[in-house]
């Protein structure tokens, strides 16, 4: 998964190196229009429903908290 989700990243932001472990956002690799878009890769990379909830800074800081974020919401798919 989190080879998959480094994809999507470096197609959304190809010009950042996200596997350096930096905070994503913090560090301003992701923007609010990049975590939308983002939202809707995944989701469709996964076949999850990511809740609106679930669209804070936190679960978009880093690959980690990102598949985190996947596979809670696998979860709550079933």
């Amino acid at each position: 998964m989190e080879e998959e989700v480094l994809r999507i990243l470096k197609e959304l932001q190809p010009t950042y190196a996200f596997e350096e472990g930096v905070d994503f956002i913090e560090q301003s690799y992701l923007d609010s229009f990049d975590v939308v878009t983002l939202v809707t890769e995944l989701e469709e990379t996964f076949s999850v429903s990511i809740s609106a909830l679930d669209i804070i800074p936190e679960n978009f800081s880093s690959v980690k908290s990102i598949c985190a974020l996947v596979r809670r919401s696998a979860k709550m798919n079933f």
